[in-house]
């Protein structure tokens, strides 16, 4: 394919920042001060009031366009279909939260009802989800244990401990939601961007290695005691194959069996998706077998395999949350409500934006929050939501929350009247069940390589949240995520990618010298380029790479410029002790006459090092921001520069840094804002009309065409050297000339003579 290419000409004045403001007057605008954005929040009309209801109640948005002869029996189907996985799942994952099956229905039930009215979200499948059925379980098992006591609780008085561990799960729960709500009212839904899709897989995954380690108890028949805290999965694993021989072969033979039969129903589902109206329910179907076989054979008596048991029949009354265990699991809530919300937010994400609709961060913790205290209120756990149930809902035609409130329905039905026929169900089937749905999470692992070849520091990201959640538990692992997250974005901003820029020869581009063949580099200018913000951490870096760029330090340079003309002067001193300032001068004047006359004087033997620079141009295209640090160093090094007669320009900074350097009084007597072009163009010509006489000797000039016209680049040699002249000796410097603040800007006694050598 050949690419277009255009031509166009641009012919005007090369402008500095001062002369383009000269020819342009700018408008300076009144900017809202936190008084007015406060009065502004404050203020309401019956505008803002309705907006402010749409905002609350998104169901009326979406019902005023429901479209019933089109949508209803899609979302009748979807809702019967989601309802059936929901139940299914609902009892599972009560398992890992250390609840009775029963209470996994409440969840797949309450939450929805509140979020029907409050979310935003048309295709998520509100209810239980692994990973915060895990973290809600850890709390359980580390405050009612399956051995031993539990803990000591205003409230445990005459409980059983499934009536305790209720009430531990429901008074988390109902922690997180006020979280939850609490981060949607102060408007911080914003905090999701901060859980990157890397650490949300590293993460999910190392949930996943815990999940299936929690339910290798079920599938195998063993009695193994929950364990909570760091290296839990490790212990876990110990007791677990201490007790292998004691493996029941009923539960393990009926599990392989469930996870062969779901595993490949479900990749046929996902082959002939297009092909099926809605997907085939394996998980119903299998749970009924199992049911069946395990009533009619009862196994329960013959082979020991522990059943559900009883289930609760119909709903209890609301409880109120435990204030001391709100205590013991603040540390722990907080990170539930955490990924509970990042979870839920992620997988409406995609399905707003494949539905072309737009969904609120902050109106869905609202939601969330408000479901959660609902639920907690009637005994139900940790609600958000799962991929695979969601996925259900949207692929068997669901258009709205109305086939979410469906399958909410068909839960509260079961809970009501059909509850007893799962109290045959074998728990290894729903061990079973809980372990095949992790398919996706676990095949996360295959991200490794792929992040390793494509961004390192996300690779590195993934593998150690992965390990710390593993390992230390799922709460440490976020926060070991979270501040491994942070030191790549700390890092990639401190030591980001300098580079030194070139023309590329016939354009008016820059790019980095090292990457293009054809380039245009004047002798004596150097263009250095930093991709990032500079602030307290990265203004020494800065500085450094300046320094590498250049090849020299100027502070030393200007340090040993000064030390050489402190000897000059103490030797001419020597030489006529009576010699006035005005006698230097006239001395001076006879001895750097270009007449040729020769005089003898003992050789001063200084040398002062050369610099062959005569022009940097810094590129603050990148630059977002400096704080008062990053100013103070900047300030600093660009004296260095200016004080050995090397001429420093700055160039496209943006406007709002350009007014902090003025309010921060960043310009004085040699920082001038004259220094500032609007592109790295205006700069270089400036800088080769400047100095084309002084850096052409001996070569030829190179013609470049730019903006589509010919034009002479005259290309400044900067090889000569600058000579002081001092007692007949010529003594080399470079090409920068000899500091203000030397012997002759501090005594008047001495004069510069500049003669360039080609």
């Amino acid at each position: 394919m050949v690419t277009l290419r255009k031509r166009y000409v641009v012919d005007r004045s090369v402008y500095s920042e001062d002369s383009f403001a000269e020819e342009h007057e700018k408008v300076y605008r009144l900017r809202k001060t936190i008084l007015d954005h406060l009065k502004e929040y404050l203020t309401c009309d019956s505008k803002r009031a309705k907006n402010a209801v749409l905002s609350l109640l998104p169901i009326i948005g979406w019902m005023r366009i429901y479209r019933v002869k089109e949508w209803l029996l899609g979302d009748v189907v979807s809702g019967i279909s989601t309802g059936l996985v929901a139940i299914m799942q609902g009892l599972a994952f009560s398992l890992l939260a250390g609840l009775p099956p029963s209470y996994g229905l409440y969840t797949a039930f309450f939450p929805m009802l509140t979020y029907f009215f409050l979310g935003t979200s048309r295709h998520i499948s509100v209810g239980s989800f692994p990973v915060l059925s895990l973290m809600v379980g850890a709390v359980v098992t580390r405050l009612v244990p399956d051995k031993g006591p539990a803990a000591n609780i205003t409230g445990f008085e005459d409980l059983t401990p499934d009536q305790k561990r209720v009430v531990v799960a429901s008074s988390v729960t109902f922690l997180m939601g006020i979280f939850q709500l609490a981060m949607g009212l102060l408007q911080v839904g914003f905090i999701v961007v901060y859980l990157s899709d890397t650490l949300v897989s590293g993460f999910t995954t190392a949930a996943a290695v815990h999940i299936l380690v929690s339910q290798l108890k079920f599938v195998l028949g063993l009695e193994v005691p929950g364990i909570s805290g760091p290296l839990s999965i490790i212990y876990t694993l110990e007791k677990v194959f201490v007790q292998i021989t004691s493996t029941n072969i009923c539960d393990l033979v009926m599990s392989i069996l469930i996870m062969l039969a779901v595993y490949v129903v479900k990749e046929l589902n996902d082959i002939y998706k297009a092909k099926l109206p809605v997907p085939i329910p394996i998980e119903v179907i299998t749970t009924v077998i199992a049911c069946g076989a395990s009533y009619g054979f009862n196994f329960e008596k013959r082979f020991g395999v522990e059943v559900v048991g009883e289930m609760v029949s119909g709903y209890e009354s609301p409880i109120a949350p435990n204030m001391e265990i709100f205590q013991e699991s603040a540390v722990e809530a907080f990170p539930i409500a955490i990924v509970g919300f990042a979870v839920a937010f992620s997988v409406a994400k995609v399905y707003s934006i494949k539905h072309d609709y737009t969904i609120d961060g902050n109106q869905e913790l609202i939601a969330f929050g408000v479901s959660n205290i609902f639920g907690a209120s009637f005994r139900s756990f940790a609600a958000s939501t799962a991929l695979s149930r969601t996925a259900v809902q949207e692929s068997s035609g669901g258009k709205t929350q109305i086939a979410g409130l469906i399958s909410a329905m068909m839960a509260m039905i079961v809970t009501v009247a059909l509850g007893f026929l799962l109290e045959p169900l074998p728990r290894s089937v729903l061990g079973a069940l809980v372990i095949v749905n992790l398919k996706g999470m676990l095949m996360q692992f295959r991200e490794i390589p792929y992040l390793w070849r494509r961004d390192k520091p996300d690779c590195v990201v993934w593998v150690l949240t992965c390990l710390g959640a593993t390992l230390l538990g799922l709460d440490l692992g976020l926060a070991v995520g979270l501040g491994v997250e942070l030191l790549t974005v700390v890092f990639r901003t401190q030591f980001p990618r300098c580079s030194v820029l070139a023309n590329i020869t016939g354009t008016d581009f820059y790019r980095d010298r090292k990457d293009y063949l054809h380039i245009f580099e004047p002798n004596g200018v150097t263009i250095f380029r930093i991709p990032s913000p500079i602030f307290f951490a990265n203004i020494e870096f800065f500085k450094d790479k300046l320094i590498e760029a250049v090849g020299f330090n100027p502070l030393r340079v200007l340090r040993k410029r000064n030390k050489a003309l402190r000897k000059i002067k103490k030797h001419m001193q020597k030489k006529n002790d009576d010699v006035t300032e005005k006698g230097m001068n006239d001395l001076f004047t006879q001895i750097t006459d270009e007449s040729g006359k020769d005089m003898e004087e003992p050789p001063v033997d200084i040398r002062v090092p050369k610099v062959d620079l005569h022009s940097l141009i810094l590129d603050f295209s990148a630059v977002t921001f400096l704080d008062i640090s990053a100013l103070k160093g900047l300030k600093m090094a660009l004296r260095n520069f200016i004080r050995i007669d090397v001429d420093v320009y700055i160039v496209a900074c943006d406007v709002y840094i350009v007014e902090k350097l003025h309010s921060c009084m960043f310009f004085d007597d040699e920082i001038l804002t004259s220094m500032f072009f609007p592109t790295l163009h205006d700069a270089m010509l400036h800088v080769l009309e400047k100095h084309k006489e002084s850096t052409c000797k001996g070569r030829a000039e190179e013609v470049a065409e730019v903006g589509g016209r010919s034009a002479a680049a005259v290309v400044p040699s900067c090889g000569g050297s600058e000579t002081l002249r001092v007692a007949g000796r010529d003594i080399p410097q470079g090409g920068g000339g000899v500091a203000e603040q030397g012997l002759a800007h501090q005594s008047g006694a001495l004069e510069r003579k500049r003669s360039h050598l080609g």
